[in-house]
């Protein structure tokens, strides 16, 4: 399924320029702005065959609500989609399946930057509950670069009860917690494996952590006690990744 939807900053229009032009719609550059980015983009819509056309700042900034610098963009998006079911399937089939679970998380930034880095890693799917959840705005998929369109987002009802099926499809289950007692680098990650990450400060909720089969924690070494959530993220997906490479 696909929807047009307006996108912007350099790289993330860029990033269509590059790999996709024929699904951008409309360009919009600033005018009155000179600078080597903005000329690039001009350069590869000029290769691309597209026009576009030069607006003033004003009249862009009342367009977007972010950082668009100096180019907004009417794209094509076509993300990935699975539902909870073919989700359910999809852990039936596959024996190293690895998922991204994020409770709590709110901020657009911060679902943007884990959906980009489930990407690089080789996760299968990110997994948000519908409650109390970022979603997948322009914000965000500026962040993610483009990672939308190859991991699939699942929103799901209950995200207690889903993690209660995943387990039955043998998937283990490990939550990040600041008190846990299990070291991220001394525990193994092997098999089917959901990762589950709370939001800053709350972390995740009662019913989630019960869930969990087993509670891991990033050591720290600094005076800092925790990381943002899409760093810590980052952190324990390439571990994950550094153990299966092996």
């Amino acid at each position: 399924m696909s929807q047009n939807e307006r996108i912007f900053g350099i790289h993330a229009v860029e990033s269509f320029l590059e790999k996709s032009p024929e699904r951008v719609i409309q360009l919009f550059l600033q005018k009155n702005r000179h600078d080597k980015k903005l000329s690039h983009i001009e350069k590869l819509a000029n290769n691309a065959g597209l026009r576009f056309q030069q607006v003033d700042k004003r009249k862009m900034d009342d367009w977007i609500n972010g950082n668009h610098q100096g180019v907004i963009a009417e794209v094509k998006i076509n993300d990935a989609l699975m539902n909870e079911n073919q989700l359910l399937e999809l852990a039936e089939e596959k024996q190293d399946l690895l998922l991204l679970v994020l409770d709590g998380v709110t901020d657009p930034h911060n679902l943007g930057a884990c959906l980009r880095t489930a990407d690089a890693s080789g996760v299968d799917a990110v997994v948000v509950p519908k409650d109390r959840s970022a979603s997948l705005t322009a914000v965000a998929r500026k962040v993610a670069c483009g990672a939308a369109e190859h991991v699939p987002v699942v929103k799901v009802t209950n995200l207690s009860r889903f993690l209660t099926k995943l387990k039955q499809q043998n998937v283990w289950v490990i939550g990040t917690a600041g008190e846990a007692t299990s070291d991220l680098y001394q525990t193994q990650f092997s098999g089917a494996t959901a990762l589950v990450m709370g939001a800053e400060g709350s972390g995740m909720r009662r019913l989630t952590r019960e869930q969990c089969d087993q509670l891991i924690k990033i050591p720290m070494s600094g005076s800092v006690s925790s990381l943002n959530v899409s760093v810590a993220t980052g952190v324990c997906l390439f571990e994950i990744v550094r153990q299966r490479s092996r």
